[in-house]
């Protein structure tokens, strides 16, 4: 299950979408995803699918590790769905004792769970799967640089995110690693009620607490024997440049979205 998790991960590649500049790709992820939370119409929705459809193809990333990004929240899609489909009111369509499912309720079910999947699978391909967490920094970085004048630690923040994207995958194989090793002790994480399973859990978040410090102390003591001072006077590895590719398809890009929402209110 933790091999699943696409969060944190790079997937190597040489796609359009690999090659766009970061902050290109961080504006259109935030522009995409408003653009997702304003439609509620059929047409529209399945505009946002076609265009989420053509992202993947152009990425070049395997279905299955894109597919591997919505199991994590797969609870909270049938959660959602289920809420949905039972709670919000209607024409009756299907009656099961004193439980009804209404046709708003069905329509409503499909809509969340679709904005879910969406938004999720977007995000996944325009920033963690074709874009590496130091890029994503930088990028951060350079976006939140004119808040630099009321004195905002833009260097700070871009870092921070980075070296948590960067430990995500880390954490998730420290964890598989202690639930095995607890397990092969006599553990048992599967049996029981919720309250058990929830005490089980402790004998896992203990040692995986103990790792994460010990894993942030060793980081900072690297990072002050390699002289690092913050962000004052760094030089960069690669230097971000926004050229006509990146124009081109933020242009398409913008204008596909704006499409969707003529659709939507028009």
């Amino acid at each position: 299950m933790m091999k699943q998790i696409t969060l944190g991960r790079y997937y190597p590649g040489n796609s359009l979408l690999h090659q766009l500049d970061p902050r290109a790709k961080i504006i259109l992820s935030v522009c995409f995803m408003a653009v997702i939370f304003l439609t509620d119409q059929p047409l529209p929705m399945i505009l946002v699918a076609v265009l989420t459809l053509a992202m993947i193809l152009i990425s070049r990333v395997p279905i299955r590790h894109i597919l591997s990004s919505l199991k994590p929240i797969l609870f909270i899609l049938i959660f959602a769905f289920v809420i949905n489909l039972f709670t919000v009111q209607g024409d009756p369509l299907l009656t099961i004792g004193s439980v009804a499912i209404s046709d708003q309720g069905l329509y409503t079910a499909i809509r969340m769970a679709a904005r879910l999947m969406f938004l999720i699978i977007s995000t996944t391909l325009l920033l963690t799967l074709t874009t590496t967490p130091i890029l994503v920094a930088d990028a951060i970085e350079r976006l939140l640089n004119p808040l630099k004048r009321i004195r905002f630690p833009a260097h700070e923040m871009a870092m921070m995110m980075s070296i948590a994207l960067r430990f995500v995958p880390t954490l998730l194989e420290e964890t598989d690693k202690i639930m095995k090793a607890q397990s092969s002790r006599g553990a048992d994480y599967d049996t029981g009620n919720l309250i058990a399973k929830a005490k089980g859990l402790v004998t896992v978040l203990i040692p995986l607490f103990v790792s994460a410090f010990k894993r942030a102390e060793e980081l900072a003591v690297a990072m002050e024997a390699r002289c690092y001072r913050g962000g004052e006077g760094r030089t960069r590895l690669k230097i971000l440049h926004y050229g006509p590719k990146d124009i081109v398809f933020t242009i398409v890009f913008l204008i596909a979205c704006t499409a969707i929402l003529l659709v939507q209110y028009l």
